[in-house]
């Protein structure tokens, strides 16, 4: 590894709301996160928290998707934390939002996802948190500049490892109550999930039938964006042979869900916001909703309508999710499926739990989601692109 060296970073693989490059060799394209190029940036990131230190070592949460390659990336970021003298807790290939829960529930200064979410097989990134809120903006900007500038902390960190994904499945599925027979297929598209929702359907006693559980970072049936609407044939497909009350999908890193009901309509984020506001504000009457504007018009409507209070706020998961937090609403949710739970959860996109909430109005109505979201109006809106 090149320690203590600054080099030059290329813009763009900077964003709004995370890092994100080319990680794979053999696509047509240069690999941009290298394992040098990570290296520093676990080196800028750890002098970051050193100075947020007066005295002690930081510690970060590490977890990865099931990308090819996230293990080599997750080795060089530890090794680049470490040697700022960070502590490092490894929790291996976890959901995004498991490493969000880690966050909550360990004593840690902070936590990184390497995860390239529904992005091509080639593509890999970072999701960063300090103290329960995701960077973004600026604050991706400025880990840049001190990858550039150089610099670093220096000291000696240690590196521990976790299973962690246990208890997160235990804090999950208490949560609910049984949904004994409830029919559901859930496809998790050979992303994280699936060691999730098995054995989280199960537990509730849910009838579930599941689509490529199996984490593969290929992606070797479909992409995992359930924002498409041919990643979603075999879910449908799967709908109507087993005849089931609803399906769900979900993304490569699990902070995303897509939903269709018994005839195969799609849901989009947009709807399902409609449902869960709904529900929510029988409980919570007055209760903030956050939306953003790609959503259509009928959402703010509707909220308004069922006595809560909408606002419409720029799009963006972690812009979200701090407005959210702000502001005390008790839901929040984009068209794209990330979706924001205050009310009974913990405030972070998780496609799991959302799946579970939603599966669980079904149950409690008693009929397929198609008959649940009848009198919901057609929505003239654009999924995420």
């Amino acid at each position: 590894m090149l320690r203590g060296t600054t080099m030059k970073i290329p813009n763009h693989i900077f964003r709004e709301y995370d890092i994100r490059g080319v990680a794979l060799e053999g696509y047509g394209k240069s690999v941009e996160l290298t394992e040098a190029f990570t290296f520093c940036l676990g080196q800028a990131f750890g002098t970051i928290l050193r100075g947020r230190r007066s005295e002690g070592n930081p510690r970060v949460v590490i977890g990865r998707d099931a990308r090819k390659s996230g293990e080599n990336l997750s080795d060089a970021l530890s090794e680049g934390l470490r040697s700022c003298g960070v502590d490092v807790v490894r929790i291996g290939m976890v959901p995004t939002p498991c490493t969000y829960f880690a966050e909550r529930f360990l004593d840690v200064d902070g936590a990184i996802q390497v995860t390239g979410s529904h992005n091509p097989v080639d593509m890999n990134g970072f999701k960063i948190q300090i103290g329960g809120a995701s960077l973004y903006g600026e604050q991706i900007q400025n880990i840049r500049s001190v990858m550039e500038k150089g610099g670093f902390a220096s000291g000696s960190g240690s590196e521990s490892y976790l299973d962690i994904l246990p208890r997160y499945i235990d804090i999950v599925t208490a949560a609910f109550e049984p949904m004994t027979g409830l029919k559901l297929v859930a496809d998790c598209g050979n992303g994280t999930s699936g060691p999730v929702v098995i054995p989280a359907f199960s537990r509730l006693g849910i009838d579930a039938s599941v689509l490529f559980p199996e984490p593969d970072g290929t992606f070797p049936n479909h992409h995992p964006d359930p924002t498409v609407e041919k990643n979603l044939i075999d879910l449908k497909a799967s709908v109507a042979n087993e005849k089931a009350w609803l399906g769900v999908a979900f993304d490569g890193d699990s902070d995303r869900l897509g939903a269709v009901d018994e005839n195969g309509k799609i849901l989009w984020g947009d709807q399902l916001l409609i449902l869960f506001a709904r529900d929510i504000l029988q409980r919570r009457p007055g209760a903030a909703i956050v939306g953003e504007v790609k959503c259509s018009k009928i959402l703010y409507d509707e909220i308004a309508k069922a006595g809560g209070k909408p606002e419409m706020y720029r799009t963006g998961h972690s812009l979200i999710k701090a407005r959210m937090k702000e502001i005390g609403a008790e839901l929040a949710g984009e068209m794209s499926g990330h979706l924001f739970f205050h009310d009974r959860w913990l405030g972070f996109d998780d496609a799991n739990y959302a799946a579970l909430r939603l599966a669980e109005l079904v149950f409690q109505a008693g009929v397929p989601l198609g008959e649940l979201t009848r009198d919901i109006p057609t929505l003239k809106s654009t999924p995420e692109i």
